[in-house]
């Protein structure tokens, strides 16, 4: 018998927001001293009453906008009770009733191409958990993340394979960054997912036991995870074993998962109404201001690179996977009017430069307007590409104006043929073997030729120039 996967994902987002979810603190951020953002209402402290963060309910509202969720203008937290040193009020605030979205869906796509859409069920607002470390046989708790503004996006079991979960979370990503919902680092926590997967007998149509499989917090180890865990359940029943639903860890250097407990039930945490919070009551108006506050879409914006600029769908891929990026291209496609040769040098040189010297785009000296203004003297023939790539390395570094390096640097480029011809001439006689491996039909000793053009003119020469001139004078 031959068994399909079901995979269904609950994907807690941290906020980008300035303060906790239901106090006046900072909202926690790594390198923070532990313990140093408290206040008795993120500590549990009797009496402590907990405040909304608006922002926070705003951008969980931005999500289901973004997805095509409805918006339940009336939704309430609610209290899930469970005792652990890591929820100091021994209840989490959280909404299991009645969510701030419902319904919705994104569409990803495969490797190969393939398109698909993933539904989801809701989105609702929470608050994060203190972080718990272990040392040995210590432990230490920083509440500083208590009551950190969280969202949770819960899919329903759409998926089919590993590779299909990591397309969904990392089309989530992508959206999150695009709109500042989050910072989306996974190593820190600020994204994580708990992963559940089944499997059923092809052509059923009923789910099989469910496994959840908590805290993922990189994509591949939850692709691995995957697949480790359908293959698990398969061969149970393959060989006549009987699945149980439970809830399993990650093993990461063993490359299994393992049983924790039992699988918890809605029942088991006792929720009911949270009696400290009215309810969230918004409007049709508001809703709407939030939505006009949103950007282009990354999905939108890939297909409009390729349409109004005419970019190649890599090119439009790899711009729009980093807002800012895309944000950078496009005033340097305007400033230079040639989409396409300024997403060469983002691509390349720009890219390169950022990852040789560790920056981003915002450490850097290079503008926009400066880009776009380089383009336009090699497009004008007033300096070669060998004199623009120096010329922007000046950029990257110090900034400056195009036009004023390559006069001071005398950069121009040698367009007279008379003193390109000398250099062509003193270029083949002092090399009589690569003339005779170019007459010999061997297209490479031209090059080789040209190349020594260049290095008497020290990278001014016109190189078309140079390769027609050789050309000529070898015929």
């Amino acid at each position: 018998m031959k068994y399909v996967a079901n995979i269904g994902l609950e994907v807690h987002v941290q906020l980008k927001t300035r303060t906790k979810m239901f106090c006046a603190c900072p909202a926690h951020r790594e390198g923070d001293a532990p313990n140093s953002h408290v206040c008795p209402v993120c500590l549990g402290l009797p009496g402590a009453l907990p405040t909304v963060n608006g922002e926070a309910v705003k951008k969980t509202v931005q999500v289901g906008l973004m997805i095509g969720s409805r918006i339940n203008l009336a939704s309430r937290f609610d209290r899930k009770n469970y005792f652990y040193p890591d929820m100091p009020k021994n209840y989490q605030i959280s909404q299991q009733y009645l969510p701030l979205c419902t319904g919705g869906g994104v569409e990803i796509v495969l490797a190969d191409g393939t398109k698909k859409f993933i539904r989801v069920n809701h989105i609702h607002q929470e608050e994060d958990a203190a972080k718990i470390s272990h040392w040995g046989d210590a432990s230490g708790i920083d509440y500083s993340r208590a009551s950190t503004p969280l969202m949770e996006l819960v899919s329903e079991p759409d998926m089919s394979s590993p590779e299909e979960a990591v397309a969904f979370l990392s089309a989530l990503k992508e959206m999150f960054l695009h709109a500042d919902i989050s910072e989306c680092n996974l190593e820190m926590g600020h994204m994580r997912a708990d992963v559940n997967s089944s499997v059923r007998p092809e052509g059923s149509d009923a789910l099989g036991v469910k496994c959840e499989i908590k805290n993922m917090n990189t994509f591949r180890g939850i692709q691995r995870a995957l697949a480790y865990e359908i293959r698990r359940q398969t061969e149970t029943l393959e060989s006549g074993g009987t699945l149980r639903q439970e809830t399993r860890r990650w093993d990461d250097e063993l490359g299994v998962t393992e049983p924790m407990r039992s699988k918890e039930y809605a029942h088991d945490y006792r929720y009911f109404p949270e009696p400290d919070l009215p309810p969230v009551v918004l409007d049709g108006a508001t809703v709407e201001a939030w939505k006009a506050e949103l950007p282009e879409l990354p999905r939108a914006r890939r297909a409009r690179f390729e349409t109004e600029y005419g970019l190649p769908a890599y090119d439009a891929g790899v711009l729009v996977a980093d807002r800012a990026l895309a944000d950078w291209f496009e005033e340097a496609a305007a400033a230079s009017g040639n989409p396409k040769a300024a997403s060469n040098w983002v691509m390349g040189e720009l890219l390169h430069a950022l990852d040789e010297a560790g920056k981003t785009l915002a450490d850097c000296a290079i503008t926009p307007a400066a880009l776009g203004k380089l383009i336009g003297l090699v497009e004008k023939g007033t300096i070669n590409m060998p004199a623009a790539k120096q010329v922007f390395a000046e950029l990257f570094a110090k900034g400056g104006d195009p036009e004023t390096i390559v006069r001071e640097k005398g950069l121009a480029q040698v367009d007279d043929e008379g003193a390109i011809e000398g250099m062509a001439r003193a270029a083949i006689e002092a090399n009589p073997k690569s003339v005779a491996d170019y007459q010999a039909g061997k297209a490479a000793a031209l090059m080789y030729l040209v190349g020594q053009v260049m290095k008497a003119s020290r990278g001014k020469a016109n190189p078309a120039k140079a390769r027609a001139l050789l050309e000529k004078l070898l015929s």
